[in-house]
């Protein structure tokens, strides 16, 4: 047996199995590579679909969790508005009739009502316009804490009913009282980070353009007595409709009537 000829091709053979080995290696190192290099940034992505934004609130923003309580009106509280008949609907909720219609321009713009609001309605003044329904003859606005909007809140808005002449003839109103600081501040989600989760839950379609971004307030937990709110993003797609996230946990909140859906 020729010992030398043997030992040369086990030698062969293992550099062999090791070019092999190195090819393999080279291999899935390169492919790592590129899968990283031709990953999309979230960007990209947005740019693909041809979602645009504007400018957004800079990070990093702090907020915190507030507590507050529905106001329960008295009788004295009517007595405050002149040119109104006032009755409460329940303890929460005031329903007054104007002696004397207001009528709106033919465009109902938010400064319309801004004399009536200062002058008529019991804290009118922290007050902010949401939207005027053509269908259902409203015009609804909300509380704000702060310049926060408290969104969808039904402790915390007024509703007004126009008649066929397009004049105010009535409203409802709730009020929320006694809001305190739960929390101490902390940094919330960065408004591009709630883009993307509504992204990828499929809920900011593509073309979309985001008109608008703000930073708000919405119901986590409601009690009988009392309620606990959040910060809360909102971003206006093409000018119509309002999308929210969750500042802190990044749910999506979904408003439906007085009920609030969160999308895991």
């Amino acid at each position: 047996m020729d010992w030398s000829k043997i030992k040369t091709i086990f030698i062969i053979t293992f550099l062999i199995l090791d070019v092999y080995l190195l090819f393999q290696f080279l291999k899935i190192r390169d492919a790592n590579k590129y899968e990283l290099i031709t990953e999309a940034t979230f960007e990209e992505k947005l740019k693909a679909d041809e979602i645009k934004y504007g400018d957004l609130p800079k990070a990093p923003i702090k907020a915190q969790y507030y507590s507050a309580k529905p106001k329960k009106f008295k009788k004295s509280d009517l007595n405050r508005l002149d040119g109104e008949a006032a009755v409460l609907k329940d303890e929460t909720t005031i329903q007054a009739k104007l002696e004397k219609p207001l009528k709106l321009s033919s465009k109902f713009e938010p400064a319309d009502l801004s004399a009536f609001l200062k002058s008529d309605v019991l804290y009118g003044d922290q007050y902010q316009f949401w939207e005027e329904n053509d269908k259902q003859k409203t015009i609804t606005y909300f509380q704000q804490y702060d310049s926060y909007p408290l969104y969808h809140n039904i402790n915390g808005m007024i509703t007004f009913h126009l008649n066929k002449d397009n004049q105010i003839v009535s409203y409802e109103q709730t009020y929320l009282e006694g809001i305190e600081k739960l929390t101490a501040k902390e940094e919330i989600l960065p408004p591009l980070k709630a883009i993307e989760t509504l992204h990828q839950k499929g809920i900011l379609k593509p073309k979309s353009t985001i008109t608008k971004v703000e930073l708000g307030y919405s119901t986590l937990i409601q009690l009988a007595a009392s309620q606990v709110l959040a910060p809360t993003w909102r971003f206006v797609v093409d000018d119509k409709e309002s999308l929210f996230v969750n500042a802190f946990e990044g749910q999506i909140i979904q408003f439906n009537s007085d009920e609030k859906n969160v999308v895991e």
